[in-house]
């Protein structure tokens, strides 16, 4: 960017509108769309002492009068770290709409789940410009999601709104950011209203909590060492300050965005690590009844290209480790996406290329349960195959299931394999839960 692009620059600083063109020119060929005016639109707003950009603070420095400028150099780097994203549009997670309100944190401004949500059910919807006119919030933390949103339909009556896992993943990481920003603020407040003087004491913060002079940017959340292994969420779930602990670790699966909840293994009862929410929900199929699952188009990413990770992840559960083996609903996927994937029908591309794609929705259940391994048994079937509306391809029984993914894993996965095995069955409980599926919520327990 040309120095005439910046003007009004004072030890380092740039103006607003310096800093929205900086923004601009630097993020014009990111793969997730940015928004312009980011510093000067709704909802950014200089008094408050900052601007999140991507999962970055971006401090906000009155230079003097009623101007306010931005470090540069922040801005460079928070360009930087949006440009490094990759977005893969196919890889959708669902925002909403959902029966309950979305869990927040109502500790931060930005809520960005309820701010969608919100703007999108608001009636009389004229579009983006409108919006933009109106002061309403067209962008959040320097992105504009709706260039990203995917509106998807089921029975032409109920809408359900998606956006890239990427872009989830930011703007988690945009909230959780400026959570500890606030808190930040607030000790250093703390701090100097214990200090100095009452007659002395400055405020510093706004009504609604914000921050109007910019303290120092917090340290960020730090990579997990397994420190909670071997523990029982029943137990550490209940502890004070867990979920303050939680959001001081980076995602233990993508390693990437701020951990936000405890992954647990529901069949065991044992803490994985603390995960992001698109982690947490990257697992769970599309569709679950009590002992029936839906094999989407994700768990091509659970159990191919990224298969090394979530096995050593699935395997931080000492049951499952010490047994080789996945939780029932696990273990069925994999058999179904898998074990039994050539049994699948195929049928030429429409394209006519001569290739051929799956047919078909592909579906697993299972009878009985993993307490009695020997009435167990998983059925793969295809829903709305040409050839048959419910193709049952195979009946596998549990144990045959559970060999099959241990010779799987010594070969897929060796130094995951290595770690496992009934060598390790010491403090693990005589008797694990039953597989109980709760479907009466979005967040499908049972996994």
């Amino acid at each position: 960017m040309s120095e005439r692009v910046i003007p009004g620059r004072r030890g380092g600083l740039i103006t607003l509108g310096a800093a929205d063109a900086l923004w601009a020119g630097l993020t014009a060929g990111s793969a997730v769309p940015t928004a312009s005016a980011v510093f000067t639109c709704s909802p950014a707003d200089a008094r408050a002492g900052y601007v999140l950009l991507g999962g970055r603070v971006v401090a906000t420095v009155k230079a003097g009068g009623s101007q306010w400028g931005v470090p540069e150099i922040e801005v460079r780097r928070a360009a930087a770290e949006l440009n490094a994203v990759e977005l893969d549009r196919q890889d959708l997670v669902r925002i909403g709409p959902f029966r309950g309100a979305p869990k927040q944190n109502e500790k931060t401004p930005l809520r960005w789940r309820r701010r969608i949500t919100r703007e999108l059910q608001e009636p009389g919807d004229t579009g983006h410009a409108a919006r933009s006119e109106g002061g309403r919030p067209h962008h959040l933390a320097g992105i504009d999601w709706r260039r990203i949103l995917v509106e998807q339909t089921r029975d032409h009556t109920a809408r359900t709104w998606w956006l890239p896992r990427a872009v989830v993943r930011l703007l988690d990481a945009a909230e959780h950011t400026e959570t500890q920003w606030l808190q930040a603020a607030r000790t250093r407040q703390e701090s100097a209203a214990a200090t100095e003087p009452s007659s002395h004491h400055r405020q510093t913060l706004a009504v609604d909590g914000r921050q109007t002079t910019s303290p120092h940017c917090p340290a960020p959340p730090r990579a997990y060492n397994g420190e909670l292994q071997g523990h029982l969420y029943s137990v550490l779930s209940r502890k004070p300050g867990i979920s303050r602990k939680v959001a001081g670790w980076t995602c233990a699966v993508c390693r990437t965005a701020p951990a936000s909840v405890l992954d647990h293994c529901h069949e065991h009862g044992y803490v994985r690590a603390p995960v992001c929410q698109s982690c947490n929900t990257q697992e769970r199929p599309d569709h679950l009844y009590s002992n029936d699952i839906r094999v989407a188009d994700h768990y091509t990413r659970l159990f191919d290209s990224h298969i090394a990770d979530w096995l050593h992840h699935w395997h931080r559960c000492p049951g499952c480790r010490a047994r080789t083996t996945l939780p029932l609903p696990h273990l069925a996927a994999w058999t179904a996406h898998t074990a039994c994937r050539s049994l699948r029908p195929t049928h030429r591309s429409s394209r006519g290329s001569g290739a051929r794609k799956p047919c078909g929705v592909l579906r697993v259940s299972w009878t009985g349960s993993q307490n009695a391994p020997r009435s167990c048994m998983l059925t793969v079937a295809v829903d709305f195959c040409p050839s048959g509306e419910h193709r049952v391809l195979a009946r596998v029984p549990y144990r045959e299931a559970a060999e099959r993914f241990r010779v799987w894993l010594a070969e897929t996965a060796p130094a995951v394999a290595t770690a496992a095995g009934p060598d390790r069955l010491d403090d693990l409980p005589t008797e694990f839960r039953p597989v109980i599926a709760d479907t009466s919520s979005e967040g499908l327990a049972l996994f």
